[in-house]
């Protein structure tokens, strides 16, 4: 008897070993084939393969939760199945997902039918057991990887369930490690496109301004992210006059960068027309609201001198009024015009004309300008603006540009820049 008790001692150690060996060259193989592929589509269909091979069983599935859709819990990032069989693949219905997300532990079921927690949908009934075990990131639930049906009949064992346990410790890292390596790459070609959008918008803008007689003329613009929905454009008309125009489409980012490109090419072609500047933003009007959603909007300043007439016509499109600092230090804000452009269909617009007198000073801005603000949440606001224009009427155009730049950034100090930033300073000299 002791002799027999030894023996069958001996055959269940071996069966153990056995058993580990195997454990061990499982993972091996997993580790060794997970290795060689850095594409997360690659990686997650080879763990699968992998199961479906050593657990012999007739599908597989791996689940990653995303954890950007914090309303919908069940939705997942990957989903993939390699099956060798006819059958059609079974994705894992909500109650199995919603019992996974909220036990957080192995889940083997060797008679689905018959098991009394879970609502078979019609097209699971060719599933008869399962295996499911979460995969694990830090002591967090970020999937699930299953398998079903044991081929032959079989049923889910400890074994299995261990082994099961075991690659998916040992996948969720890769998983998570390839899948943060192709969101980086993912974000570095949204940086790359971001770059050369920045690239196309800045040559988009005049490359200087005009040389205009008796006037002095500059402007700059700085996006608040790589590209931004200011613009501005000198257009010049022949026989001494020049369109003016600064605009500010509503939003930021890329949305705003493509609606204002649309912008500039709208105004330039109707600048090539002989139409008053009243009637050129109605018809700009006109062309966005067409093309345009309803909750996109621009507000633009549009103006044309004449510098033989030494007057300016204007048409203010629900843009901040621009500031026209006289000789004599006193200011009158530009503000006749009409409502932003793409709201409503059509709409008069009105036009008046400005004197220009040696010695003034245009100031034309961006909301970003007066509404930048700083850690206390204090807003720069237009009266700086007016009071730098009044100080620097005698003074180059392009330095007052550079200066009103480095007084609101001085302002803001550590604070972050929220907004576009354009302003676009006309003087006349003589």
């Amino acid at each position: 008897m002791d002799v027999e008790f030894r023996l069958k001692r001996l055959e269940a150690e071996n069966l153990r070993l056995r058993r580990a060996v195997e454990e061990l060259s499982v993972l091996n193989e997993v580790a060794l084939a997970v290795s060689s592929t850095s594409a997360l589509d690659e990686v997650v269909d080879l763990i699968v393969q992998k199961c479906v091979k050593h657990l012999r069983v007739e599908q597989g599935a791996v689940l990653m939760l995303d954890e950007q859709e914090a309303g919908a819990p069940l939705q997942t990032m990957v989903r993939k199945v390699q099956a060798d069989y006819a059958g059609i693949p079974y994705r894992l219905g909500d109650q199995i997902t919603g019992w996974m997300l909220k036990n957080q532990q192995p889940l083997a079921i060797n008679d689905l039918a018959a098991d009394g927690r879970f609502r078979l949908p019609p097209e699971a009934s060719s599933v008869k057991s399962l295996l499911c075990v979460p995969l694990r990131l830090k002591g967090k639930m970020v999937g699930v990887l299953s398998v079903f049906n044991k081929r032959g009949g079989e049923e889910f064992g400890e074994s299995d369930q261990r082994l099961l346990t075991i690659i998916a410790a040992q996948s969720a890292q890769v998983i998570e490690s390839v899948r943060l390596y192709e969101e980086e790459l993912k974000m570095k070609r949204i940086e790359q496109e971001l770059d050369t959008a920045r690239d196309i918008q800045v040559k988009l803008l005049p490359k200087g301004a005009p040389l205009i007689p008796g006037y002095d003329l500059a402007a700059r613009s700085q996006a608040a992210r790589q590209v931004g929905g200011d613009s501005y454009d000198f257009l010049e008309a022949g026989e001494g006059r020049v369109a003016l125009c600064l605009a500010d489409v509503s939003g930021k980012g890329i949305s705003a960068s493509l609606l204002m490109a649309n912008v500039q090419a709208t105004i330039r072609t109707l600048s090539l027309t002989e139409e008053g500047v009243a009637s050129r933003l109605a018809r700009a009007n006109k062309l966005l609201h067409e093309s345009t959603d309803s909750d996109k909007f621009v507000t633009m300043f549009y103006g044309q001198l004449d510098s033989r007439r030494n007057e300016l016509v204007f048409c203010n499109a629900g843009h901040n009024p621009p500031v026209l600092v006289r000789p004599s230090g006193s200011v009158e804000r530009l503000e006749i015009g009409g409502p932003v452009l793409g709201v409503l269909p059509s709409f008069h617009f009105q036009e008046a004309t400005a004197a220009l007198e040696p010695g003034s000073l245009l100031l034309i801005f961006s909301d970003g300008f007066s509404e930048a603000m700083n850690p206390r949440l204090e807003e720069f606001g237009e009266e700086r603006l007016i009071e730098t224009a009044r100080l620097r009427r005698d003074r180059p155009a392009a330095e007052t540009v550079e200066l009103l730049f480095r007084q609101v950034l001085e302002f803001c100090g550590d604070a972050p820049q929220t907004d576009d930033m354009t302003a676009m300073v006309l003087r006349r000299v003589e």
